[in-house]
């Protein structure tokens, strides 16, 4: 398997997927009132897409997954997103080096100071990702992405390509629990020829949670309460 697809829960995909493909510099795949998605080009073999289905309603849980996006000349990126329709937001965050907005539908995410270990990794820096126990779930990510150990941005167990190239997937300890559907997740694609992954991914204490009549399966990464992420198999997309 390997991870795919960035996906934002959006109540008008196209307004909310513009502002992502401009923010990102992606290039629109799919221009539906329902979906929108747009290409992130990290090499010539290397992209992560993201996705916006339409929902009825946006969930009221605290999210557990965000983007940092990466900040080179931070001001100059705050300023642009900000005409590109973001806004400040205050989550807590008090005197950090960092700079939280939020997109049109009150996603928040970050923008990060220059680091070096954000040298090559596109304009998304990084995916932190809350756990209930970060080392075990760096394996299970690793496990179903193909995204391997690295040096992060700070104590965190962190995965990236192997490229070494494009986000660094963040375990981060959760501040407290958080139930209910994530408004942002992560899918993962079975390769081509590989056989059902179901018994594969509840044996490493992933929850199957649905997907009957869908052409992808919904699975939350252990535990149960955690964040889901969908196995694609659509044939358009394999």
């Amino acid at each position: 398997m390997r991870l795919e697809n960035i996906v934002w829960d959006a109540l008008d995909p196209r307004r909310l997927g513009a502002f992502w493909a401009a923010a990102l510099d992606a290039e629109p795949l799919t221009d539906r009132p329902d979906l929108f998605e747009a290409r992130v080009q990290l090499t010539d073999e290397v992209f992560l897409d993201l996705c916006f289905p339409q929902v009825p309603e946006k969930s009221s849980s605290p999210p557990r997954l965000h983007p940092d996006l990466r900040g080179v000349r931070q001001e100059e990126v705050v300023d642009r997103l900000l005409k590109l329709g973001a806004a400040h937001v205050d989550i807590g965050q008090g005197d950090e080096s960092w700079v939280v907005l939020a997109d049109p539908e009150d996603n928040a995410f970050c923008v990060m100071d220059e680091r070096e270990v954000f040298r090559d990794s596109g304009p998304i820096a990084a995916l932190p990702l809350d756990s209930a126990d970060p080392d075990r779930d760096a394996e299970f990510w690793a496990s179903i992405t193909g995204w391997v150990p690295c040096q992060g941005s700070g104590h965190m167990p962190s995965l990236r390509h192997p490229a070494g190239v494009g986000p660094l997937l963040e375990l981060c300890p959760e501040p407290e629990p958080k139930r209910g559907k994530n408004g942002l997740h992560l899918d993962v694609r079975r390769d081509a020829g590989e056989a059902d992954v179901t018994d594969r991914l509840l044996g490493m204490g992933a929850s199957l949670l649905g997907g009957d009549g869908l052409p992808w399966l919904v699975f939350a990464d252990p535990p149960a309460t955690s964040s889901a992420s969908s196995t694609r198999e659509r044939a358009e997309r394999t």
